[in-house]
């Protein structure tokens, strides 16, 4: 199946790139509400399910245990731009467990967003795994071992009990049995699995409704939603895509981006939940295109529909600041 062209990006007056991609939109249920091309095929979330990663630190109580509010929470579902106050509350979370950044696998990188990578070289000699985008998520694993009376050591791998609760919950949640056979490893080194791209949507669905979950996972799930929607720069950060959105309809909107251009994405007010996938893996067609999806469902609300849009379509300018072309929506989404 040829899935269509939903975003193009122009220079002058002509195409210079098309970004084929599929969409997903789900009820609690299951219900498909609306698809674009083949959503049976399956992706790697990548870090758009974190979300889901995160459930065990607050069902196991360990959320509680350590004091943890909305900040910790969104962090831990994060993919940050590795800013001072990132910093700051993951290694706060490790310190409530009594551990330190020695105790996170998931490796070290520079900040992928210039600005804070420009005033991380100018403070600091090299980044620690607590400038890693996922090191909020890596920080609740860690808390989650130690108030479990688990050993958190080599907790990134696949047979580790943190990684085996993981799993049953994303089992849980998307309906997909997930194994060795539909298993990679993501960037900060945990597994990481292939679904079909409508049972992503729906996990998140059922996240945002509670519908067919037990009471303490539809609480927990509602819990971390509302975490991420209050603090949405804990999720990422200054200028990003999935913190603007949120930003957009404050505790209405929660979005999540993963890598090779995945985006979750639901509004509980509506009961449904979306997942996609940019084809070729391109960020800022990903971004276009959660934007323009959600901005349909808001049609009635002029001031908001046309504020989502234009995150959908938007202006290209070089350097010198000259509006060289646009990223634009095709109708086939729009």
């Amino acid at each position: 199946m040829s899935n269509p062209v939903l975003v193009e990006v122009t220079r002058g007056r002509l195409v210079e790139s098309r970004h084929r991609g599929i969409v997903a939109v789900v009820d609690g249920s299951g219900k498909l509400v609306r698809a674009i091309g083949d959503v049976d095929a399956a992706v790697f979330p990548r870090s758009a399910c974190k979300a889901m990663q995160a459930l065990p630190l607050v069902e196991s109580g360990t959320a509680d245990a350590f004091g943890f509010g909305d900040r910790e929470l969104a962090l831990a579902c994060a993919s940050h731009s590795g800013e001072p106050e990132h910093i700051a509350v993951a290694a706060g979370m490790l310190a409530a467990a009594g551990k330190d950044v020695s105790s996170l696998e998931c490796g070290s990188h520079w900040s992928f967003d210039q600005s804070v990578l420009i005033g991380q070289a100018r403070t600091i000699d090299r980044p620690t795994a607590l400038h890693n985008n996922c090191s909020g998520k890596h920080a609740g694993f860690v808390c989650t071992a130690c108030h479990t009376g688990t050993d958190p050591r080599g907790y990134v791998g696949y047979d580790h009990p943190v990684q085996a609760e993981i799993r049953g919950v994303m089992e849980n949640l998307t309906g997909s049995l997930l194994a060795h056979d539909n298993c990679g490893t993501d960037g900060c080194s945990i597994p990481s699995y292939a679904v079909p791209l409508r049972n992503l949507a729906h996990g998140f669905a059922r996240m945002a409704t509670g519908e067919g979950l037990a009471p303490l996972r539809a609480n927990a799930s509602r819990r971390l939603l509302e975490a991420c929607m209050a603090e949405p720069f804990y999720v990422a950060g200054s200028h990003r895509a999935c913190t603007r959105l949120m930003q957009t309809a404050p505790g209405r909107i929660f979005a999540k981006t993963g890598a090779e251009g995945v985006f979750c994405a639901a509004i509980p007010e509506k009961g449904i939940a979306i997942a996609l996938k940019c084809e070729d893996g391109t960020t800022r067609a990903a971004e276009a295109m959660i934007a323009a999806v959600l901005a349909g469902f808001f049609a009635a609300e002029p001031d908001l529909h046309q504020a989502l849009m234009a995150q959908a379509n938007r202006p290209l300018r070089n350097w010198n600041g000259i509006h060289v072309g646009d990223i634009r929506v095709t109708e086939a989404l729009a």
